[in-house]
């Protein structure tokens, strides 16, 4: 986990053993449902098995924001202005902080290893979608809004022009250390970021030029995240300046289409097509068995749609996911 963590060194996933160490026990028990619905964190992991490996990983947090440690983000507004005398219009761009005690489910901490990327098999895919099968399964502990926060254009040694353009003259903080610090503790901001609006004018061009811009790294999580039905929410990160994306729950369309169905084992090969003719389509597959370890495990492949309430999935997937023919599992198609 620490070795995938130093890939990106992100509040999520922080490069640090001990912060690794306490998001894989909260995510322990989130799992085994000994934590409170709002301090759930779940971590899911993605595995080589012939190298016996983590090679990537993708989190969700069931709510961004409560009464200790509320979700901070600054509201990109417009402020409108007309002089009479001058015969002059404007409108300002401005920023105002904003807070949300109260806040949605967040999906983060997406990291897939640089020689695992633009694979077949569609890795990167099936880190992102589980979460949303997850969701699916346990709906009822998740909120009725999802965000997912971008990381924007950062540079080269992974600082943030806009940090060091405001965060750090009213913190006194680099941008590594705030970023790690609110991980844990949110107070620093409330205590020392103005609540006034602060005019974009007012910042280099090139600083302002970042202002909810999503980083090339990203961009391909931004197709994703639209495609299924997020779009932008007019905030950004207060310390990176990275654009906020918000979609409902119920209509997400990995979540809206989600269903169990019951599988049967068919021939391998790409020569397996569906009964109507066409390739077999892409599908995350899910299943949580009783005594197993993990309990929750689940595997992106190619099925065989057979009929409203069964699919068709190869040997090696059905012992994958440790299901039997006839056994349920759940699905949704990407």
């Amino acid at each position: 986990m620490l070795a995938v963590a130093e890939h990106l060194d992100t509040v999520n996933l922080p490069a640090e053993r001990g912060h690794i160490e306490a998001i894989l026990d909260r995510s322990e028990k989130s799992f085994a449902g000994e934590s409170k619905p709002a301090d759930r964190e779940f971590l899911f992991v993605l595995e080589d098995l012939a190298a016996k490996r983590i090679i990537g990983t993708s989190m969700i947090y069931a709510q961004h924001g409560t009464r200790r440690a509320p979700h901070i983000f600054f509201r990109v507004e417009n402020d409108e202005r007309y002089s009479v005398t001058l015969d002059r219009h404007f409108i300002h761009q401005t920023l105002r902080i904003g807070y949300n005690y109260d806040g949605p489910t967040e999906i983060g901490g997406l990291i897939l290893l640089p020689q695992y990327r633009r694979n077949t098999e569609a890795l990167g895919k099936a880190l992102s979608y589980v979460r949303f099968l997850f969701m699916r399964m346990h709906r009822e502990l998740f909120r009725d809004k999802v965000l997912s926060e971008l990381l924007p254009p950062l540079e080269a040694d992974g600082a943030s022009k806009l940090w060091e353009a405001l965060g750090r003259k009213f913190t006194g903080l680099s941008y590594q250390e705030a970023d790690l610090l609110s991980k844990d503790n949110k107070e620093f901001i409330h205590a020392l970021f103005p609540d006034d609006p602060i005019h974009t004018e007012l910042l280099p061009d090139d600083v302002r030029a970042l202002i909810g811009q999503v980083g090339p790294d990203t961009k391909a999580v931004e197709t994703m995240l639209r495609r299924i039905g997020f779009d932008y929410a007019g905030q950004i990160d207060p310390f990176d300046g990275g654009p906020h994306f918000c979609a409902k729950t119920d209509d997400i369309t990995l979540i809206k289409s989600a269903a169990e169905l019951v599988v049967h084992t068919v021939p391998d090969g790409d020569a397996a097509v569906t009964t109507i003719g066409a390739e077999r389509p892409w599908a995350m597959l899910a299943v949580e068995l009783d005594g197993q370890r993990p309990r929750f495990r689940a595997v992106g492949a190619r099925v065989t749609p057979l009929d409203n309430a069964a699919i068709g999935i190869t040997d090696d997937v059905r012992r994958r996911l440790g299901v039997e023919d006839g056994q349920q599992v759940w699905l949704t198609y990407g």
